[in-house]
This record gives structure tokens, C-alpha cells and sequence, in this order.
């Protein structure tokens, strides 16, 4: 019998729910079964009460500030970075934020506004990034890159006051456990009370029929469907891209949108089985929509839009997964890319070390989607 050893004395619990039924079956599934367990419309397709906010031009890129509303909570505040003076119609690139317990910022932790770099998220960047705002980096080679806050994150974050007390009081420990190098107390302290208010958050998710995936891929719909509106952006050349919880959002998206021509996952692959034992707790509720597991496993998100391309760039010293697991996620979905005819149009990526998308990734990346999109 497996260890599972964050259950310890529950571990047989495992047993138990697969005896009311398969856990991880697997079936091929598609992505209208994807569509229907992550239902989540939010009453409109589209994003309301678009504005720019402010435009600006530096570094080799120019950029909007855009706000809309999703139709309920603040509104969303995002930056359209390309390359400066660029005419024509550009391929796309929605740029996905991380999860990474870090929701004081979003966008700002991939990309650069007008002011330059967030002064709070540099040791995060430095860590998991090699210190780049790598969305300017692909504006500046020649993409109109679109990075927004999603639900809980920057400018969709839930203020502070409005958490419960608790959560409040044991902000200041929890931060610091989590750690993200020598921050602003204020930011450290709003990253403690929000990893515990996301539990309570996905209980009202629970409560309301829906789940955090399903609320953030619609979200992350929206800035799509914006994107794809904009006169300058080619609507047939459009790619998601995140790292880490930022890959999740770029497989949910790819699965719940015909849009995309192109995805990558950047460390944020496996199949769920391994994660059972010790490597649930570090991970976001996203990554566990309610129910999911007996219509399939994570792999299938990302490989169900298939034939349409694929990247998934993987660690094999990934603390979050395991090796054993990341293989298996790469051979479900080698199935699905063979089962249509398109094997070519999927590309696994190996690396050596610890879980980040750095220099090296970005560019492995940004060549990838060069001969993808055109």
C-alpha cells in the first residue's frame, strides 16, 4: 500500500474514496468536458468598462495601462506592452502571473509599468525569473504581450481589512514562513494573511457551485478576448504563456478557449498521483478544482485542445512535484498528441535544478513561439 504521508493516519482514506469510484480515470476527455466541470460565465464574455488609464514608451517597448470590469470586485488594472514605434498587426501573447502565495503584486512580478520595476518583487524575480520582467522582453522581440491582474492578485486583491482577524494576526508569521527574500513588511505581511484567506475563499467558491480554476479562467478569458479586440493584434496568432501558477492559468485557458493557437505550461506539470504523499500543501486551490479528479487528471487539461501546439518546459528538480510525476504527465499527453495525428505540435522540455523559469527557459520560450505563431 502507497505512503501518503501528509494523510499519516488517513492515508487509507485514499482507498476509501477510490471504492466510490476511479480516481484520475483514464479516459481521453475533451475540452467541452473541461468547459462543463469548470463553468463559470460571471454573466458576460467580454470585458465591460474598458479604459486606458495612461501610455508611456521606454526601454525599446511601448506600453498601456488598461483597466475593465470582469462584472463584480475592484477593477482590473493591466499593462499591453510591444515594441516601441511597431505598426501592423502582431501576434499575441497573454502573459500569465504565477501564484507563487504572492498576491500583494500580479502583473508587476513579470512585468515592468512606466516606473520600471516593482522595488518589492526584485528578490522574487531574482529567484524564480532570473531577475527579468521577461513579458518586456518578449514586447521588445516583436509581440504585443498583455499582462493582467486575475482574482485575488494586484489590483484584484482583497484588502487587507476585509480578511478575518485571525487571519491577521497570523499574517506576520505565515509571511515570513513563506518567505520570498527581504520585502516590504507591509507586502510580507499581506502575503501571510492571504495564503490562509484563500481557504475561506475557496469555501465561498464551494458554496457558490464554482471553484478558484473556474473563476480565474474566466478571468483570464476576458483579458483574452480583450486582447484578441485590439486593432493592433493579429486575433489569428494568439499564445498564453505562464510559469509555476501562471502555467496552470495557460493550460485552463487553453482548455476553456478556442482562441489560442499556441500554450505553454512552464513548471506546472504532473500527473496528480504523485502529489498525493507530500506535495499537495504547497500548492494552490486552483490546481484542485472540485469534482475534476473523477473526470480526469491535471495532464489532460493541458493536452485535451490538442492538436493545436503545446509547450511544457519542466525541472526535474522541481520541489513542488516529483520527477516521477512529471514524466508520467509527459507521456499522458504524448497520447493525446498521437491520438491526433499532431505529435509535432507537442514539445516537452527537460531541465536540470529547481523549480523556476529562468533566462534560459524564457528563451527556449520565445524561440518556440517564434515558430508556432510566425
Amino acid at each position: 500500500m502507497p505512503t501518503y504521508a501528509d494523510l499519516d493516519v488517513y492515508a487509507d482514506l485514499v482507498d476509501a474514496a477510490r471504492a466510490s469510484g476511479p480516481l484520475f480515470p483514464e479516459a481521453f476527455v475533451t475540452p467541452t468536458t473541461v468547459r462543463e466541470a469548470l463553468h463559470f460565465t460571471g454573466g458576460s464574455d467580454e470585458p465591460q468598462d474598458v479604459a486606458t488609464v495612461s501610455r508611456w514608451s521606454k526601454d525599446g517597448v511601448d506600453g498601456e495601462e488598461i483597466s475593465w470590469s470582469v462584472g463584480y470586485g475592484p477593477q482590473t488594472r493591466a499593462f499591453f506592452l510591444k515594441p516601441a514605434g511597431a505598426t501592423g498587426r502582431l501576434p499575441g501573447i497573454v502573459a500569465l502571473c504565477d501564484h507563487g502565495h504572492y498576491k500583494f503584486y500580479g502583473k508587476e512580478k513579470i512585468a515592468d509599468g512606466p516606473d520600471g520595476p516593482v522595488a518589492p518583487v526584485g528578490p522574487f524575480r531574482d529567484g524564480y525569473y532570473s531577475g527579468r520582467a521577461f513579458a518586456n522582453d518578449y514586447a521588445r522581440a516583436g509581440y504585443a504581450v498583455l499582462v493582467h491582474d486575475t482574482f485575488l492578485f494586484g489590483s484584484r486583491k482583497f484588502p487587507l481589512e476585509a480578511m478575518p482577524e485571525l487571519d491577521r494576526r497570523l499574517a506576520d508569521t505565515v509571511g515570513a514562513t513563506l518567505g520570498h527574500g527581504a520585502i516590504d513588511p507591509e507586502v510580507l505581511r499581506y502575503h501571510g494573511a492571504a495564503y490562509l484567506h484563500e481557504h475561506i475563499v475557496a469555501k465561498y467558491c464551494d458554496l457558490l457551485g464554482t471553484s478558484l480554476a473556474a473563476i480565474t479562467a474566466h478571468e483570464d478569458r476576458l483579458a483574452l478576448e480583450y486582447l484578441a479586440s485590439r486593432d493592433d493584434v493579429d486575433a489569428d496568432r494568439l499564445a498564453s504563456i505562464g510559469f509555476s501558477g501562471g502555467g496552470l492559468r495557460s493550460a485552463l485557458l487553453g482548455a476553456t478557449s478556442d482562441r489560442l493557437g499556441a500554450r505553454v505550461v512552464a513548471g506546472m506539470i504532473s500527473t496528480y498521483e504523485p502529489l498525493l504523499s507530500r506535495h499537495v500543501i504547497p500548492h494552490t486551490w486552483m490546481l484542485f478544482p472540485a469534482g475534476w479528479s473523477r473526470h480526469g487528471d491535471y495532464p489532460d487539461i493541458a493536452a485535451c485542445p490538442a492538436p493545436r501546439p503545446l509547450l511544457i518546459q519542466s525541472a526535474l528538480g522541481d520541489q513542488m512535484f516529483t520527477e516521477a510525476g512529471i514524466r508520467a504527465a509527459d507521456a499522458r499527453i504524448r497520447l493525446y498528441y498521437d491520438r491526433a495525428d499532431a505529435a509535432g505540435a507537442y514539445r516537452a522540455r527537460f531541465y536540470d535544478g529547481p523549480h523556476r523559469f529562468d533566462q534560459e527557459m524564457q528563451d527556449d520560450a520565445l524561440a518556440w513561439l517564434g515558430e508556432t505563431l510566425g
